[in-house]
Parts: structure tokens; sequence; C-alpha cells
């Protein structure tokens, strides 16, 4: 069993910032990727930035480059994302993703997902 906390969402004005965290606990032997997905009303769920087991970023949506940053700990089976000059147009529940979990009990997983956390950018 494998499990996902995400914490850090909230609400903020224009210009301001958040840091997200997901911690993933449990019979976890290796994960390959970790990112993040977001889902603004209305729209479907996209990945907004992803980062594989070697630390290397393979994927940050134009739309958040330069702006926002992901990061993870391997010791910790935790991804972080680092998100700056938040815009109303980052308004979303942002999810969770594991990619290519090696798990100690049923072997291989394609993916695990987080509940969402609710970030909201208004004045």
């Amino acid at each position: 069993q494998v499990h996902l906390q995400e914490s850090g969402g909230g609400l903020v004005q224009p210009g301001g910032s958040l840091r997200l965290s997901c911690a993933a606990s449990g019979s976890i032997f290796s994960i390959n990727a970790m990112g993040w997905y977001r889902q603004a009303p209305g729209k479907q769920r996209a990945l907004v930035a992803r980062i594989t087991s070697g630390g290397g970023t393979n994927y940050v949506d134009s739309s958040v480059k330069g702006r926002f940053t992901v990061s993870r700990d391997n010791a910790k089976n935790t991804v972080y994302l680092e998100m700056n000059s938040l815009k109303p147009e980052d308004t979303a529940v942002y999810y969770c993703n594991l990619g290519g979990v090696v798990t100690t009990t049923i072997g291989y997983v394609a993916e695990y997902w987080g509940q969402g956390t609710q970030v909201t950018v208004s004045s």
C-alpha cells in the first residue's frame, strides 16, 4: 500500500508564492518519475511539471516555465513544487503523481495519484 500526502495549497494574492509538497509512504522500493498535474474548473487535468529519479526535470509546462520549479528528495520520497509569481490562471486543484513505482509487496505499479490540493490565486 502506498499513501500520498499533499500539503501547501491555499489562497494567495497575484504575484505571491506557494510551495506544494507531496510525501509518499508505504511499501515503496523505488519511484521513477514524480510530478504535479493541475485541473482548473471546466478543464482537463494537465501535467505541470515532472522530475525523474535522477533529478532531471524532464517536463515543465510552458505556461509555468520560469515561475515554477519542481524538485524531489529521494530519501524522503517527497516531491515539491515551488510556485512563484502566481497568476489567477494558476488557480486549480493540484495533484501529485508518481510514475513507475516499484513496491515491495505487489511489484510494479504504473502510477499513483494524490487526493489534490486547492490553489487559489485571487486578490
